[in-house]
């Protein structure tokens, strides 16, 4: 890894939108859907979707600072989803759906801590988003990784995701890759 690259690991709901999100994003390297913050080793998606693994589903995102700032991430990330529901999104509940940052050194800690500070003076819900250290990450199933754009038919993909990123799309349309 370069002095530049640099990694944020991220959980707001389902990583299908997530992952398709940052995968636009110049700047970005990697993504990886997977679960983190759980008790069990090598979880499954059927054991995450139980709840009682305590992983939550994340991406983890490999990126150059030198092109895109983790503020800016972090930014982006809020947008994807609704940061004042506890253990959910939208049809999605259990705490595997949790809105989670998950930092990787102080600095990281930090500036989300300050992001969600500045986020929550324009809401008038509590923001629940836990803010924890990087614990072992496990990618998800092979099927799970880039799920939008290989499943963009899907339902899930073409009524839920699908507005979410046309969104995400206009309001970050400088910081997407051509």
């Amino acid at each position: 890894m370069s002095s530049t690259t640099q990694v944020a690991t991220l959980g707001g709901g389902c990583f299908w939108c997530i992952d398709a999100a940052f995968r636009r994003v110049k700047g970005v390297l990697s993504v990886c859907s997977g679960y983190t913050g759980g008790h069990t080793d090598n979880p499954t998606y059927k054991a995450i979707c139980t709840g009682n693994s305590g992983h939550a589903e994340v991406v983890k995102v490999e990126f150059d600072s030198s092109v895109i700032s983790f503020e800016t991430l972090l930014a982006m990330f809020f947008t994807l989803h609704d940061a004042t529901q506890l253990n959910r999104q939208g049809n999605d509940i259990g705490t595997q759906y949790r809105s989670v940052v998950y930092y990787h050194d102080q600095q990281q800690q930090l500036q989300t801590q300050a992001v969600i500070a500045e986020l929550q003076s324009h809401v008038s819900e509590p923001i629940v988003t836990e803010v924890s250290p990087a614990t072992t990450f496990y990618p998800a199933e092979h099927y799970h990784q880039d799920y939008f754009n290989e499943n963009p038919e899907q339902g899930y993909c073409s009524i839920l995701i699908a507005p979410k990123l046309h969104k995400f799309e206009t309001e970050f349309s400088e910081f997407l890759s051509e």
